[in-house]
């Protein structure tokens, strides 16, 4: 469906300096595939996915898709438009029309529909995103999630046969991204080439069939996603996979600020979009401080969140000690409970100086 070739981009500034945003791309995508696009920031992968639909013509390569050249001379970029549908990171949706305006828009404009032809599509579209109840509805009526799926909606009318998604959940709350996975995963089912550029490990992994990772605009692997993600041969691309973001603290005395101690952990939940965690965590942070009782040794904390496999920890390194607060016989036992009840696994590990004890979330 897709064939890359010796894609390059190569970007002028106004004082004549160069940049390569892409260096020697090369791929293909077969029909039906549901490939995801990865990397750190600054990598490429937006503007690889703009040179597909040529958005950001490259610099020099070719692309073919569905058999046509469409970086030759003189190919008809909205033939190309029509085949290979866009949903940006933002949905871009026009405010002074309904959903229904939106989406039959391109359709009689572009496409020449006739009104009610273009309705019957923009409602079929609309019904693969549960949608269809809110067409008479304006875009500021609708959630951020629905919105998206509107865009996606606007696309789909379109019957293109790929579909590029440019971080499509990268503007949402993290109780909506749910929404836009459900349809993407509906779309790979009924066989709708796809390529998705995200940040979102967990995503990726849980939609890719594969993965392109890029860094400093080459192509640095190609693989199915179930290797990359659990087996990531290269050392930056297992860097990158294995990220764990860490918040550390260490208590030294009653003095503590406990309460900004609170907030940092609060805030850290909300930036890696673990919302759902922020109390488990908070909860055995402080239940577990009030086991310790008194620090005159010091307390070692730290919150850990993995981005592949969704895991927070709560590390307590206490030293001195050599029995776990927990096992102690005269344990507050209603916060060992509490503890325990909002903990999946404790690990429990004595060290040279104390204990350490993992509790993961």
């Amino acid at each position: 469906m897709i064939t890359a070739s010796h894609i390059n981009k190569t970007y002028t500034s106004p004082d004549g300096a160069t940049f390569q945003a892409l260096n020697d791309i090369s791929f293909s995508i077969d029909q039906g595939e549901f490939v995801g696009i990865i990397g750190p920031s600054g990598a490429g992968k937006t503007t690889l996915l703009r040179t597909l639909n040529l958005f950001d013509p490259p610099t020099s390569g070719s692309i073919v898709i569905d058999g046509q050249e469409v970086t030759a001379p003189g190919y008809p970029v909205d033939r190309l438009r029509q085949k290979v549908g866009y949903v940006f990171q933002q949905c871009n949706l026009f405010p002074h029309l309904t959903l229904m305006g939106n989406i039959t828009l391109a359709l009689t404009k572009v496409q020449h529909l006739s009104e009610s032809e273009a309705r019957t599509r923009a409602l079929d579209a609309l019904n693969k995103v549960s949608l269809a109840e809110k067409a008479s509805a304006f875009p500021s009526a609708l959630s951020g999630g629905q919105q998206q799926r509107a865009a996606i909606a606007r696309t789909l009318a379109l019957q293109p046969k790929i579909l590029l998604l440019d971080e499509p959940t990268s503007a949402l709350d993290p109780t909506m991204v749910s929404e836009i996975t459900g349809v993407m995963r509906l779309l790979a089912k009924e066989g709708l080439t796809m390529i998705l550029v995200t940040h979102k490990m967990r995503l990726a992994r849980d939609l890719a069939q594969r993965i392109l990772f890029l860094d400093h605009g080459t192509l640095i692997e190609d693989c199915p996603a179930n290797r990359i993600f659990q087996q990531p041969e290269n050392p930056v691309v297992r860097a990158y996979i294995q990220r764990i973001r860490t918040l550390e603290f260490n208590v030294t005395s009653r003095q503590f600020d406990f309460y900004d101690m609170m907030s940092q952990i609060r805030q850290f939940c909300i930036r890696q979009a673990i919302p759902e965690k922020m109390d488990p965590i908070t909860h055995i942070v402080e239940e577990m401080l009030l086991l310790l009782g008194n620090y005159h040794s010091p307390v070692h904390i730290e919150v850990t969140h993995s981005e592949l496999d969704g895991v927070a920890k709560v590390v307590i390194v206490h030293q001195g000690e050599s029995v776990s607060p927990l096992e102690r016989p005269d344990a507050d036992e209603l916060a060992v409970m509490i503890i325990r009840g909002m903990s999946s696994h404790i690990d429990t590990d004595t060290t040279p100086d104390g204990i350490r004890l993992t509790f993961s979330i």
